[in-house]
């Protein structure tokens, strides 16, 4: 018998993952005592060679408002500084170090990984903290109680980027190709797409009952 899985999809530095923040975490308060839910970090932002901010400055500015509308979330002002200003910014988004951050987390606290991604999240698109930056991490670190000195040993090592790069791949292998994504594991090779892009909680709470009640009563 195979226990299902619920597999997130996201990017620190994803606008959508930032809007779907709200929903996944009210999924995680009414399933995680009965399912097991994984965050994955899909590594959306990997330039080879670093890239600034003003590439995509122009995009975001147009694309946070529509987020905002569907969503609900907001956006805070130390982070649209930097859209708005990009000439003036010294931001070159990366996802490997949130990643990695988020990695060490889920050793720690398993059952906790949904509310670190949503914080590293808010972290960014709210209060404006560069997440390529060590110190953008010390506050998170505080509040889930991580000793700083093991928490930035870890993040400086080859073992958890590993760790991270290894669940880039996992998304690539499960067939990602957007964020945010929710994929219900229900078998050792059987996944069912639950949320592709930005959805509701009721919509998605609608086609993970469904999808359950259908697995279950197999």
């Amino acid at each position: 018998m195979f226990d299902p899985v619920l597999f997130y999809c996201y990017d620190a530095f994803c606008g959508w993952c930032y809007g779907f923040s709200n929903v996944i975490k009210q999924i995680d308060a009414e399933y995680s005592k009965f399912l097991p839910i994984e965050v994955l970090s899909g590594g959306m932002v990997l330039p080879e060679k670093p890239v600034h901010i003003g590439a995509t400055a122009s995009f975001i500015q147009n694309a946070y408002k529509t987020v905002e509308e569907y969503t609900g979330v907001q956006f805070g002002e130390d982070y649209l500084w930097h859209i708005n200003n990009p000439e003036e910014s010294d931001w070159y988004p990366n996802s490997e170090k949130p990643a990695i951050a988020l990695c060490i987390l889920k050793e720690y606290y398993p059952e906790k990984q949904v509310s670190f991604a949503a914080d590293l999240q808010y972290s960014l698109h709210f209060e404006g903290r560069d997440l390529t930056d060590d110190e953008a991490y010390r506050h998170l670190a505080e509040k889930y109680g991580i000793n700083e000195e093991a928490f930035y040993l870890k993040l400086a090592s080859e073992e958890y980027k590993e760790k991270a790069h290894y669940e880039f791949q996992l998304c690539k292998q499960l067939q990602v190709t957007g964020f945010p994504c929710v994929l219900l594991q229900t078998g050792e090779s059987k996944f069912y797409l639950i949320a592709k892009g930005y959805a509701n909680f009721e919509s998605i709470n609608t086609t993970l009952m469904n999808v359950l009640k259908e697995v279950l009563h197999k």
